[in-house]
């Protein structure tokens, strides 16, 4: 089971990654462009989801920023006890995710892929040739 401190732990090992607070949630960003942050749902997205008969998901949740819409589909057709979206998500290249249903080796690579979805193209082929020469 993942927690905020896994995520924090992952998301700051990486090159020029900070944590802010957003709207009184965390947010971890790569040269101030957020790629991962703690998203629970608001009395609006409850309001949706119940207006069309969906149970609303149980727990912690976060979103990350994915590459493209393929990319998040994928995510969610292959576990979608783990990762979903809602209305105020449709278009945006981003997933929700329940953060105590993540598998840790999971949780790292979705940050990992996160963080290179939003660093400058440079930072992160510095990231993965360095990564890349450590395996």
């Amino acid at each position: 089971m993942a927690t905020w401190d896994d995520i924090r732990r992952r998301a700051l090992a990486l090159p020029e990654t900070d944590e802010v607070q957003r709207w009184g949630n965390s947010t971890w960003r790569v040269r101030q462009k957020g790629f991962v942050w703690a998203r629970p749902l608001n009395k609006a997205d409850l309001k949706r989801l119940a207006a069309a008969g969906e149970a609303a998901p149980d727990g912690l949740i976060f979103a990350a920023r994915v590459e493209d819409q393929g990319v998040k589909g994928a995510l969610i057709a292959s576990n979608p006890e783990v990762y979903f979206t809602i209305e105020h998500f449709n278009g945006y290249n981003a997933v929700l995710v329940l953060l105590e249903k993540i598998a840790l080796e999971e949780l790292d690579e979705l940050v990992i892929d996160a963080w290179l979805t939003c660093a400058p193209a440079k930072l992160a082929k510095d990231f993965l040739a360095q990564n890349s020469a450590d395996s």
